[in-house]
């Protein structure tokens, strides 16, 4: 029996959508960096690039648990002396809906070339439009 290891030519990427709306950002998160991953294949294999493309409607709309709204910090850094920033989860969900959903799936990816080419196959918006509908994309439900 030999192991069946995927090439980066045959893969067969598909198109899926997820509605973030009323969904608990950490469900959503993980949905999708499951996908981008290609682990719910059966032909997956760790060193090929071989997930689908995201696409995520209402980030604007994404919900948080517990006292996470306040409580959660995210942090940025320019580099210069006294240069921290740092924004509560209210605060990005206010302002920066798409950023906060990114960062949230991209923490999940792996942090090398392979992860930087599955976050290329994320696309996240903040209403219920979106400009793929060339591509037929399926809608995915939650639990």
């Amino acid at each position: 029996m030999k192991t069946f290891m995927q090439t980066k030519e045959k893969v067969e990427r598909k198109w899926y959508v997820i509605d973030a709306a009323d969904l608990p950002l950490g469900r959503v998160a993980t949905k999708a960096a499951h996908i981008l991953r290609g682990k719910h294949k059966s032909t997956f294999t760790p060193h090929i690039d071989c997930g689908d493309y995201i696409i995520i409607i209402n980030a604007d709309k994404v919900r948080f648990t517990g006292n996470k709204l306040d409580g959660k910090k995210y942090y940025d850094h320019s580099g210069y002396p006294g240069g921290l920033r740092e924004r509560s989860a209210r605060t990005m969900l206010e302002s920066y809906p798409v950023e906060m959903v990114e960062r949230a799936i991209k923490g999940m990816l792996p942090k090398n070339r392979l992860g930087d080419a599955m976050y290329t196959k994320l696309f996240v918006y903040t209403g219920d439009n979106h400009k793929h509908a060339a591509q037929k994309p399926t809608m995915i439900t939650i639990d």
